[in-house]
Parts: structure tokens; sequence; C-alpha cells
């Protein structure tokens, strides 16, 4: 598993992969910020609309015993292991960029600065 290496080494590694590097900060903004709000604290107006709290992304790490497990919040983004009825989108059903390779792992682009983007924003 790609665990081994700091996380943030992997995305500059990957990152020489890609043609056009991918921002997570502005994927976020245009994809998750509507339910999550703008700082990820699941507070935005849409989360109020649905009548059902969102979860706060800024405390994965802390929900984790202290660890921000990158497979576990991919396989969410992605839906791979989400529960049935949950309100969050499928973003594995759109394209989610080109492939990068990370170790011998195939990983989207796009899942992986989601990723750690919100690594970044971890409290």
């Amino acid at each position: 598993m790609f665990r081994t290496i700091p996380f943030a080494a992997l995305i500059a590694l990957s990152a020489c992969n890609m043609t056009q590097e991918v921002d997570g900060s502005e994927l976020f903004a245009a994809n998750c910020s509507g339910c999550h709000g703008t700082d990820g604290k699941g507070n935005a107006d849409m989360a109020i609309a649905l009548g059902r709290n969102i979860p706060d992304l800024t405390h994965i790490a802390a929900r984790n015993g202290g660890t921000f497990d990158h497979d576990a919040v991919m396989s969410q983004i992605d839906g791979l292991h989400r529960k049935e009825g949950s309100p969050m989108p499928e973003f594995g059903d759109d394209d989610l960029g080109p492939i990068v390779m990370v170790g011998s792992t195939p990983i989207p682009a796009e899942l992986l600065a989601l990723s750690g983007y919100l690594e970044s924003i971890q409290e």
C-alpha cells in the first residue's frame, strides 16, 4: 500500500505524470462546498435544506484516532464502500481525471487531489 511514503511526496511525484496539475481546493469548491461548506465543516445551505447532519471534513483524522486514512477517504468520495442510502453523490460514476500511478496503484488524479486537500484542512 502507498501509505509508507508521506502522502504529500506521493502527490508531488504523481503530479509529474500529469500534463496539468489538479488543484484539490478548486475541486472541493466546485463539487463539495455546496454541502460541506467552503470551510469543510458541513454547514452549507444545502446541508440545512437536506435536513441531515453533514460530516465536518476538518475532523476526519480526529475521528480516526489522529490518522488521516487516504484510502478510506478516497473510497468514500468515489462511492466504492459507501453505505446504501447515503445522500452523497458517487463521484466515481463521473470522470475523475487522468489516471496517475502512485507506486503500482492507478488512482484518478482528481480523487488524489481531493484527498490531499482534505488532509490539508484537518484541525
